[in-house]
């Protein structure tokens, strides 16, 4: 484990010089590629994932926008109530100079005294479920530099929301 995080650490590091190209794409396409990755997880969670595109087009790089859908929604489906069905809701919208990528879901929550604490490297809200802590600081960082950002809305039992905030051209 300590491999990897040092593999995905170093990449990281690499990120400016293997800049992506910003190309034109088609959420859906984004959305659905992420969906079939993480079927598995899906599946065995017995989650759903619902969307609401509003807007399909997204000037971003691809591999980015992957991992900013990818890693959200594999959040949502491993912090998932044991109380509930998970569900997810994934949705686009435009307004002013930004498109907002919402992921919805209806999992435990986060306190809102870690609001801060979970973008950062390495950080885990729960020890006990599987992962390296570095999904919300890469969306993070993939975001802030972008011109972006990144708002969180949860409630404690009963879901979180991450609007992603990408600006327009």
């Amino acid at each position: 484990m300590k491999t990897v995080i040092n593999e995905l650490t170093e990449v990281r590091k690499d990120v400016h010089k293997y800049q992506s190209e910003d190309e034109l794409l088609s959420f859906e396409h984004i959305l659905e590629d992420v969906r079939l990755t993480l079927s598995d997880n899906l599946i065995a969670a017995h989650a759903t994932i619902s969307s609401e595109i509003n807007v399909s087009e997204i000037t971003f790089s691809r591999r980015k926008l992957r991992t900013i859908v990818y890693n959200l929604i594999n959040n949502a489906i491993k912090y998932k109530s044991a109380e509930r069905q998970p569900g997810i809701i994934v949705s686009t919208n435009k307004e002013k100079d930004f498109i907002i990528i919402s992921v919805k879901d209806n999992g435990i929550g986060i306190d809102e005294s870690k609001f801060n604490a979970i973008f950062s490297k390495y950080y885990r809200l729960e020890n006990g479920i599987e992962g390296s802590g570095i999904g919300l600081y890469l969306v993070k960082e993939i975001v802030t530099n972008a011109g972006g950002k990144v708002v969180v809305k949860s409630q404690l039992g009963k879901g979180t929301e991450f609007q992603i905030y990408l600006k327009t051209e």
